[in-house]
């Protein structure tokens, strides 16, 4: 593990994009339901929410005092605009 996010080109198996958000390891990734945000969590306690399709980091949620260990969104039919579950150890 590392403390970077990759967005792959499925078609040449190269990164497109080398997200930097993170201050330790990344642990556990969730795409939003319409695809548009991929949500990361680490083990620096902190969300980094990126834009799906230009790899670009959008914001930071802290609040966590622990590893981030697990994300799910909302699914898409019970909201206009699905919420972010976190948990961490």
């Amino acid at each position: 593990g590392d403390k970077s996010v990759r967005f792959w080109d499925l078609n040449t198996e190269t990164p497109l994009k080398v997200g930097l958000g993170h201050d330790s390891w990344v642990l556990c990734l969730s795409w939003s339901p319409d695809g548009k945000l991929l949500a990361s969590g680490g083990m620096d306690g902190v969300i980094c929410i990126w834009d799906g399709h230009t790899g670009n980091l959008i914001g930071k949620l802290q609040g966590h005092r622990q590893w981030i260990t697990y994300l799910s969104w909302e699914p898409l039919h019970l909201s206009v605009s699905p919420r972010l579950l976190s948990s961490s150890k």
